[in-house]
Protein backbone atom coordinates (compact mmCIF):
# COMPACT_ATOMS: atom_id res chain seq x y z
CA UNK A 1 0.00 0.00 0.00
CA UNK A 2 2.77 2.40 0.92
CA UNK A 3 4.52 1.82 -2.42
CA UNK A 4 1.37 2.59 -4.40
CA UNK A 5 0.75 5.83 -2.49
CA UNK A 6 4.42 6.79 -2.87
CA UNK A 7 4.30 6.28 -6.65
CA UNK A 8 1.13 8.37 -6.88
CA UNK A 9 2.80 11.02 -4.69
CA UNK A 10 5.83 11.20 -6.99
CA UNK A 11 3.65 11.41 -10.11
CA UNK A 12 1.67 14.22 -8.51
CA UNK A 13 4.88 16.07 -7.65
CA UNK A 14 6.15 15.83 -11.23
CA UNK A 15 2.74 16.86 -12.60
CA UNK A 16 2.57 19.81 -10.23
CA UNK A 17 6.01 20.98 -11.34
CA UNK A 18 5.01 20.68 -14.99
CA UNK A 19 1.72 22.53 -14.61
CA UNK A 20 3.35 25.37 -12.68
CA UNK A 21 6.03 25.74 -15.34
CA UNK A 22 3.41 25.81 -18.12
CA UNK A 23 1.62 28.81 -16.64
CA UNK A 24 2.60 32.20 -17.93
CA UNK A 25 3.99 34.75 -15.54
CA UNK A 26 1.64 37.66 -14.89
CA UNK A 27 4.29 39.84 -13.28
CA UNK A 28 2.27 40.37 -10.12
CA UNK A 29 3.79 37.75 -7.89
CA UNK A 30 4.46 38.91 -4.34
CA UNK A 31 3.02 42.30 -5.16
CA UNK A 32 5.98 43.19 -7.37
CA UNK A 33 5.85 44.24 -10.97
CA UNK A 34 3.41 45.76 -13.36
CA UNK A 35 -0.19 45.08 -14.09
CA UNK A 36 -3.33 46.75 -12.93
CA UNK A 37 -2.84 46.74 -9.18
CA UNK A 38 -5.21 49.58 -8.36
CA UNK A 39 -8.22 49.31 -6.07
CA UNK A 40 -10.53 48.79 -9.07
CA UNK A 41 -8.46 45.96 -10.48
CA UNK A 42 -10.39 42.74 -10.02
CA UNK A 43 -8.96 39.29 -9.85
CA UNK A 44 -9.05 37.57 -13.25
CA UNK A 45 -11.05 34.35 -13.52
CA UNK A 46 -9.20 31.10 -12.86
CA UNK A 47 -7.83 29.44 -15.95
CA UNK A 48 -7.86 25.72 -16.55
CA UNK A 49 -4.18 25.46 -15.62
CA UNK A 50 -4.78 27.28 -12.34
CA UNK A 51 -7.61 24.89 -11.46
CA UNK A 52 -5.40 21.93 -12.38
CA UNK A 53 -2.61 23.35 -10.20
CA UNK A 54 -4.95 23.61 -7.20
CA UNK A 55 -6.18 20.06 -7.81
CA UNK A 56 -2.65 18.65 -8.01
CA UNK A 57 -1.62 20.63 -4.92
CA UNK A 58 -4.58 19.32 -2.91
CA UNK A 59 -3.94 15.73 -4.00
CA UNK A 60 -0.24 16.16 -3.16
CA UNK A 61 -1.08 17.28 0.37
CA UNK A 62 -3.52 14.38 0.82
CA UNK A 63 -0.92 11.82 -0.31
CA UNK A 64 1.64 13.45 1.99
CA UNK A 65 -0.69 13.02 4.95
CA UNK A 66 -1.51 9.46 3.89
CA UNK A 67 2.19 8.57 3.71
CA UNK A 68 2.70 10.03 7.17
CA UNK A 69 -0.16 7.97 8.61
CA UNK A 70 1.06 4.79 6.89
CA UNK A 71 4.62 5.33 8.13
CA UNK A 72 3.39 5.93 11.68
CA UNK A 73 1.31 2.75 11.63
CA UNK A 74 4.24 0.72 10.28
CA UNK A 75 6.64 1.93 12.97
CA UNK A 76 7.29 -0.42 15.84
CA UNK A 77 8.83 -0.31 19.26
CA UNK A 78 11.43 -2.94 18.43
CA UNK A 79 14.95 -2.28 17.30
CA UNK A 80 16.18 -2.93 13.78
CA UNK A 81 18.59 -5.48 15.22
CA UNK A 82 15.68 -7.27 16.91
CA UNK A 83 13.90 -7.58 13.58
CA UNK A 84 17.06 -8.96 11.93
CA UNK A 85 17.45 -11.56 14.63
CA UNK A 86 20.88 -10.34 15.77
CA UNK A 87 21.51 -10.93 19.46
CA UNK A 88 23.55 -8.41 21.40
CA UNK A 89 26.10 -9.61 23.93
CA UNK A 90 25.04 -9.43 27.57
CA UNK A 91 27.43 -6.58 28.38
CA UNK A 92 26.64 -4.50 25.26
CA UNK A 93 24.93 -1.74 27.19
CA UNK A 94 27.63 -1.26 29.79
CA UNK A 95 30.82 0.68 29.27
CA UNK A 96 34.15 -0.57 30.58
CA UNK A 97 35.41 1.12 33.70
CA UNK A 98 37.68 4.03 33.00
CA UNK A 99 41.04 3.85 34.70
CA UNK A 100 41.66 6.59 37.22
CA UNK A 101 44.02 9.18 35.80
CA UNK A 102 45.70 11.62 38.16
CA UNK A 103 44.63 15.19 37.46
CA UNK A 104 47.38 17.72 36.73
CA UNK A 105 47.96 20.63 39.06
CA UNK A 106 45.69 23.45 38.01
CA UNK A 107 46.88 27.01 38.46
CA UNK A 108 44.01 29.27 39.51
CA UNK A 109 43.94 32.87 38.30
CA UNK A 110 45.11 35.47 40.79
CA UNK A 111 42.46 37.23 42.80
CA UNK A 112 42.00 40.95 42.36
CA UNK A 113 42.59 43.12 39.31
CA UNK A 114 45.96 41.69 38.31
CA UNK A 115 46.22 40.48 34.70
CA UNK A 116 46.25 36.73 34.09
CA UNK A 117 49.75 35.44 33.41
CA UNK A 118 50.70 32.35 31.45
CA UNK A 119 51.78 29.35 33.54
CA UNK A 120 55.42 29.35 34.60
CA UNK A 121 57.64 27.03 32.56
CA UNK A 122 59.23 24.13 34.30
Amino acid sequence: MQTVVLIIHLLLALSLIGVVLLQRSEGGGLGIGGGAMGPQAGRPPMTGLAKLTWGFAGAFIITSLALTVIAASNSSDTSVLDRLGVELPADAGTSPETPSIPLPDIQLPPSGDAPALPPAGE
